[in-house]
């Protein structure tokens, strides 16, 4: 099973960070939220993953060349180009197909220009900056009963702002970026059958969402995997901050990996 990460967007509401890397590499406790977006599909047992690169792609290219390197213990035999590592990680196995899409592509013609990559009927796509506590084999198992072109998570977004529960003036709650209480947006986590490839074109200007979801939908071929628990995109150096908050505080939703 294919999975297809978006991962050349120009992140411009994060400019202090994506000014000098792609926003997939954007870090949340000292890993690219896409190394977090991969370990959760992997967790569920697929690591054949597909990344559409665009704006600054070369970093990502560099992520993945070096990551034995970087990851492991070794030692070099200088002269004859010669590696012999010590220790494994817990990312074997997984197997990166790193595509440069165009760095001003939209999402609909990055995915058409991998499609010599997809050799299966059905394969699960992404946004290379949300998390989320899904569970991505309910949602697989979810779209192939219903036979449909597509499915797009549907989640509710957390609030910008904290709420307070109140008795007589005194706060007896507060939480901080509650999820909303009604309502549900476009999360990302697709599962598209192969047939979605033909609403497509190679043009830099084919969008996913408007133009090719929206048109499934009025053909009845779009549903919707309703999850009405944690997710969050990574849009802003406000959400940045938080997500690492978490993280740093153990009490990140979307790390549900063993180390």
């Amino acid at each position: 099973m294919k999975i297809v990460i978006f991962c050349g967007g120009l992140g411009t509401r994060m400019k202090e960070e994506t000014e000098y890397r792609p926003k997939p590499m954007v870090e949340i406790g000292g890993r690219p939220i896409l190394w977090h977006i991969l370990k959760m599909y992997s967790h569920y047992g697929f690591k054949d993953f597909i990344l559409c690169l665009g704006y600054k792609g070369e970093m990502i290219k560099e992520y993945f060349y070096n990551y034995e390197v970087l990851n492991n213990d070794f030692t070099i035999e200088l002269g004859k180009q010669k590696v012999e590592f010590h220790n494994t990680h817990e990312e074997a196995g997984w197997r990166v197909t790193l595509v440069d899409t165009g760095r001003y592509t939209l999402k609909g013609a990055r995915l058409k220009r991998i499609e010599k990559y997809i050799d299966s009927d059905t394969f699960m796509a992404t946004y290379g900056d949300g998390v989320a506590n899904i569970n991505l084999r309910d949602l697989l198992a979810f779209h192939n009963n219903h036979g449909k072109i597509a499915t797009l998570t549907g989640v509710m977004p957390p609030s910008r702002f904290g709420t307070l529960s109140i008795d007589k003036n005194k706060v007896i709650k507060f939480v901080e970026k509650p999820q909303a209480i009604e309502g549900v947006i476009n999360g990302g986590f697709f599962v598209f059958n192969k047939r979605i490839l033909d609403y497509l074109t190679g043009d830099d200007s084919c969008d996913l969402e408007i133009g090719t979801l929206d048109k499934l939908a009025e053909e009845g071929e779009l549903m919707v995997y309703k999850h009405l628990w944690d997710w969050m995109c990574m849009d802003t150096i406000r959400d940045l901050e938080y997500l690492n908050k978490l993280w740093a505080s153990g009490k990140a939703f979307w790390k549900f990996w063993d180390e």
